[in-house]
C-alpha cells in the first residue's frame, strides 16, 4: 500500500464536540423557528451555551447551518409522510400528514422563509420536491381510491393549501398563533368526499379586534 495517497477515515467527533454540535443545532431550530432567518451565531452561542468560538468551529457561517436544520426537517417530513402512508385509514392518514405539515409550517418561520428562498434555487427546490412528492402523491391517490376524497383533487393542491393556511398563520401570529388549525380544518372539509366524516371547527375564528392588531403587527414587519 502506498501509505502517501492512503486516505484516512473520517475522524469521529470526540463525546463532547458531538452534544455541542446537536446543542448548536436544537437552539438553532428554536430561534429560526421563533425568529425566521434574522438571527445570528452569536445568537445561537447563547442559547446553546456554548462560546461563539465553538459555533463557528462547526459551521463556517450561517448558511451552513441553516442548511443543516433545514436538511433535519426535510428528513422529519418524508418521515411524516411515510407514517401517514403506513396508517390503516386512507382519509385519516391523509388528515395526519396535512395537520403536520400546516402544523410545522405555522410553528417554525424559518422553515417557512427557507421554503421560499428555495424556490429561486431551482436545483436544491427540486431535490426537496422530489424527496417528499411520491409519498405525498400516494398518500392522495391512497384517499382517492377509497372514495374518502373529492374528485378532482390532485397531490400538487395539497402543498398550495399547506402554503394557504401558512399564510393565515403568519398572519395571525401575534394576535392568535393557534387559529390557524380553524382554516386547516375548513380546508380539509372542503376537499373531502360525502359522507367523510368532517374535521370539527375547535377554534373560534379572529374577532374584530385580532384582525386590526394583526394588520397592524403585519404593517410593522413590513417597514
Amino acid at each position: 500500500m502506498n501509505h502517501a495517497t492512503a486516505v484516512s477515515p473520517p475522524r469521529r467527533l470526540r463525546a463532547d464536540a458531538a452534544r455541542n454540535q446537536q446543542r448548536i443545532i436544537a437552539a438553532a431550530r428554536e430561534l429560526f423557528a421563533d425568529h425566521g432567518l434574522e438571527i445570528t451565531l452569536d445568537d445561537v452561542a447563547e442559547r446553546a451555551g456554548v462560546g461563539v468560538g465553538t459555533v463557528y468551529r462547526r459551521f463556517a457561517n450561517k448558511k451552513e447551518l441553516i442548511t443543516e436544520v433545514f436538511e433535519q426537517s426535510i428528513g422529519e417530513f418524508a418521515e411524516a409522510a411515510d407514517a401517514a402512508y403506513r396508517h390503516p385509514d386512507p382519509w385519516f392518514g391523509l388528515v395526519e400528514f396535512f395537520e403536520y405539515a400546516c402544523r410545522h409550517m405555522a410553528k417554525n418561520r424559518g422553515f417557512s422563509e427557507v421554503m421560499l428562498e428555495l424556490e429561486d434555487d431551482i436545483d436544491r427546490f427540486v431535490v426537496v420536491r422530489d424527496r417528499i412528492k411520491p409519498t405525498v402523491t400516494a398518500i392522495v391517490d391512497r384517499a382517492r381510491e377509497a372514495g374518502v376524497l373529492a374528485p378532482g383533487i390532485e397531490p400538487s393542491d395539497f402543498f398550495a393549501l399547506i402554503h394557504m393556511v401558512d399564510g393565515i398563520a403568519e398572519f395571525a401570529r401575534p394576535v392568535n398563533p393557534d387559529v390557524w388549525q380553524r382554516y386547516m380544518a375548513i380546508v380539509l372539509n372542503g376537499v373531502r368526499a360525502d359522507g367523510t366524516p368532517p374535521q370539527q371547527l375547535l377554534v373560534p375564528p379572529l374577532n374584530d379586534s385580532e384582525v386590526e392588531q394583526a394588520k397592524g403587527a403585519c404593517g410593522g414587519r413590513r417597514r
